[in-house]
């Protein structure tokens, strides 16, 4: 995204519990952080955060965007980026309005079989990218190494050395 959009660099959150997802289906929050940090290493313009991990849970995307600007105010703009896939359900995001009036929404294409809600069709604050599509996903990923098939091609090799050290996703 930051190689294809006007973006400076990008910071990958982790979110310790999203409010769409139960929490049991989760590694601990600094396993996936540091999965994070690893696969980060040699992009300096990719940032792992863990500015949630201090937020009260579950948390909610405008709580973080308000706490960003308030705790960066000076030099950052904030955005946000997400999968054509997840802007099809944004308007049942708390406050999505707000993140609207504050924030531009950078839109990753994704190959899906429905279309953009007409709420957002033409949005001046939802810019979708040029950029491959890469069809592959954490839940592929980690699905794929539970039945012992050889994903190691598909991370950084940081990544599955720490993986693989950890015996995530194994059993």
């Amino acid at each position: 995204m930051v190689e294809f959009s006007g973006l400076d660099e990008l910071w990958l959150v982790v979110t310790p519990r999203s409010p769409f997802k139960p929490k049991q289906t989760l590694l601990a929050d600094h396993h996936r952080y540091q999965m994070v940090v690893e696969a980060t290493k040699d992009y300096p313009k990719l940032k792992p955060s863990k500015v949630e991990f201090d937020l009260p849970q579950p948390n909610y995307t405008i709580n973080t965007l308000v706490h960003l600007e308030e705790k960066y105010a000076k030099g950052h703009q904030f955005s946000l980026i997400m999968g054509e896939d997840n802007l099809k359900g944004f308007h049942k995001w708390k406050n999505y309005e707000q993140i609207l009036e504050r924030h531009e929404l950078y839109v990753y294409p994704r190959i899906s079989g429905t279309s953009v809600p007409n709420l957002f069709e033409g949005h001046p604050k939802i810019l979708k990218i040029d950029a491959p599509i890469m069809e592959i996903s954490a839940t592929f990923i980690r699905n794929q190494h539970k039945l012992g098939k050889n994903i190691r091609p598909m991370l950084p090799d940081p990544v599955w050395k720490y993986m693989d050290e950890m015996n995530f996703y194994r059993t």
